[in-house]
C-alpha cells in the first residue's frame, strides 16, 4: 500500500486535534450512534450516516477493506415503540412485537442510508438483541448493570436502578461538566429517590401494563432483586460497543447533541464497568443542523425526512436526489453548523453536473495523494472540494478522487437507457403525473443529461431530445 499519510482528527475528550494510532492497525474499530426506529429519519440524522461514512471509507482506504470494523446501532428500546408493540401486537413476544413495530421505519432508513450513497456498516445490531443474558456471551445490558452494581457505582430506589456519578472521580470528562454545576437547578423534588441529581436510569420498572423484560440483580447487601422492566436509555451503546469493538476501542462518533447526557454517561458505565480508564481513545462529533436558517422542528413548518426530500416535492418543489443531498452536506465542515437550504441544494447539483462534464465517461483512476492527505486532516472537505474543483485535475484522478468520499460520477452514457428514462416521462407526462415527469427530468440533470422539450413541426405532438451538457 505504501507509507500510509497521517490521519488527524479532533478529539471531543480532549478538544485537540489528534495523530490517529489504532490499538490493532489489523482490525480498527469504530461505533456510531445509530436512529431509533419509531419513525422515518430527519435531514439532521443524515448528517452523522453520511459523516461517518466518509470517515468509514477512509480508514478502509488507509487501512484496508477487511481491517475495520464499524458498528452503528440500531435502537428499538422506546417507550414510544414498547407502546404501540404492547398495543398492536399484544399476543407476541415482546421483542417480536417490537420488531413487528419498527421492520417498516428500519427498512426505511436502510434504504435512505443507501440512497445517500452510504456503505453498511460491518455489524448493525439491534438494541432489543441486547437486552437480556445472550447464548452467544457478547456483552448485554443486564449483565453490564450487575457488574456496576458490583463494583459499587450502582444501587436501586423506587423501582429503578440508578447509576452514582459520584462514585467516579472523573465525571463529566467528556462535556467538562462538574458535579457541583449539576446541583444547581436540579428537580430535586421530583426525583428526590436520588443520591444526587445527576445519577442517571439504568434499569426502570415496568408497571403491569407497561411492556418490560424480566431481569433479576443481586444487590451489594446480598438482596436479590427481581424488576420486571426496560433498560434506560444509555445502557444500550455501552452493552453493544462492548460485545462487538471491546471494552476500549478507537472511535465513537456521533452528533454534537449527543455529548451530554448520552456520550458522558455511556463513558461512566462504560469505564466503571469494565475497570477501564477510556471507553474510546477518539470521540468525534458532527456539528448542529438548521433548516433556511431556522432549528428544524415540526412547530416551525420545516421539518423533513430524508425520504420525503426524495421522494416528493415539500422542499423546494421538487425531488431531490441521493448524490445531491450527500454532497450538499459534506460542503461544510463536519464540526461546523450548517444550514441546509434549497440554495445549498442547488449549489451542490450545479457541482455535480461540472464535474460529470469533466469525467466525461471517465471511470477508472489513481486516487492522487494530496486527496488522501486532504481527507487525513480531520475530513477537511473545504480543502477537498478546492482540490476537485482544480481546472488541471485530469478526468480519471477527478472520477477517483469523489469515490472516495462517496460521490459517484459515472454518467448516463448509453442512448437506450437514456431513450428509455425519455419514454418514461413522456407517459407521465401524458397520464398528467407531473411530478414524477420533473423527478426523472430533474435526476438526469444531476447526472449531467439535459433534456429539451419541444413540438414535432408535422403532427404537433410533443418530442424530448437530450444531450450530454458540456
Amino acid at each position: 500500500m505504501g507509507e500510509r499519510p497521517e490521519l488527524k482528527l479532533y478529539n471531543t475528550l480532549t478538544r485537540t486535534k489528534e495523530v490517529f494510532s489504532p490499538i490493532d492497525p489489523d482490525n480498527v474499530r469504530m461505533y456510531v450512534c445509530g436512529p431509533t426506529v419509531y419513525d422515518y429519519a430527519h435531514i439532521g440524522n443524515a448528517r452523522p450516516v453520511i459523516v461517518f461514512d466518509v470517515l468509514f471509507r477512509l480508514l478502509r482506504h488507509l487501512y484496508g477493506e477487511d481491517h475495520v470494523t464499524y458498528v452503528r446501532n440500531i435502537t428499538d428500546v422506546d417507550d414510544k415503540i414498547n407502546a404501540r408493540a404492547l398495543r398492536d401486537y399484544p399476543n407476541l413476544p415482546l421483542n417480536e412485537a417490537i420488531r413487528a413495530v419498527t421492520e417498516k421505519t428500519e427498512a426505511q432508513f436502510q434504504a435512505d442510508a443507501k440512497a445517500l450513497g452510504c456503505l453498511a456498516p460491518t455489524v448493525q445490531p439491534r438494541a432489543t438483541d441486547f437486552v437480556l443474558p445472550r447464548p452467544d456471551g457478547k456483552t448485554d445490558m443486564v449483565s453490564l448493570i450487575q457488574s456496576l452494581i458490583s463494583r459499587g457505582h450502582a444501587y436501586d430506589a423506587a423501582g429503578e436502578i440508578l447509576f452514582d456519578v459520584s462514585s467516579m472521580g472523573d465525571y463529566g470528562k467528556l462535556s467538562n461538566r462538574r458535579l457541583e454545576d449539576q446541583q444547581a437547578g436540579a428537580r430535586v423534588a421530583v426525583e428526590r429517590h436520588k443520591k444526587n441529581p445527576g445519577d442517571f436510569v439504568l434499569w426502570k420498572e415496568s408497571s403491569a401494563d407497561e411492556p418490560g423484560w424480566d431481569a433479576h440483580f443481586h444487590m451489594s447487601d446480598s438482596r436479590s432483586l427481581a424488576i420486571r422492566g426496560r433498560p434506560g436509555w444509555h445502557i444500550e451503546c455501552s452493552a453493544m460497543s462492548a460485545a462487538y469493538l471491546g471494552q476500549t476501542f478507537d472511535i465513537h462518533g456521533g452528533g454534537l447533541d449527543l455529548i451530554f447526557p448520552h456520550h458522558e454517561n455511556e463513558i461512566a458505565q462504560s469505564c466503571c464497568a469494565h475497570g477501564t480508564d477510556r471507553m474510546a481513545n477518539i470521540w468525534m462529533h458532527n456539528g448542529f443542523l438548521q433548516v433556511e436558517g431556522r432549528k428544524m422542528s415540526k412547530s416551525e413548518g420545516n421539518f423533513v425526512t430524508i425520504n420525503e426530500l426524495l421522494e416528493t416535492e415539500k422542499f423546494g418543489g421538487r425531488k431531490w436526489p441521493g448524490e445531491v443531498l450527500r454532497l450538499a452536506m459534506l460542503m461544510t465542515h463536519y464540526r461546523e453548523p450548517i444550514d441546509f437550504s434549497v440554495r445549498r441544494l442547488e449549489e451542490a447539483e450545479a457541482l455535480l453536473v461540472k464535474w460529470r462534464r469533466r469525467v466525461d465517461g471517465e471511470m477508472h483512476g489513481d486516487l492522487q495523494t494530496s486527496f488522501v492527505e486532504a481527507l487525513a486532516d480531520d475530513l477537511d472537505l473545504s480543502h477537498y472540494l478546492k482540490l476537485l474543483n482544480a481546472p488541471g485535475l485530469s478526468a480519471s484522478a477527478l472520477f477517483a478522487a469523489a469515490a472516495l468520499i462517496g460521490i459517484d460520477l459515472s454518467p448516463l452514457q448509453a442512448e437506450i437507457d437514456v431513450a428509455q428514462f425519455v419514454e418514461d416521462r413522456l407517459q407521465h407526462i401524458a397520464n398528467k403525473n407531473w411530478s414524477e415527469a420533473d423527478r426523472i427530468r430533474d435526476d438526469l440533470l444531476s447526472q449531467g443529461i439535459q433534456l429539451k422539450d419541444g413540438k414535432d413541426p408535422a403532427t404537433g405532438e410533443r418530442v424530448t431530445t437530450w444531450e450530454v451538457k458540456r
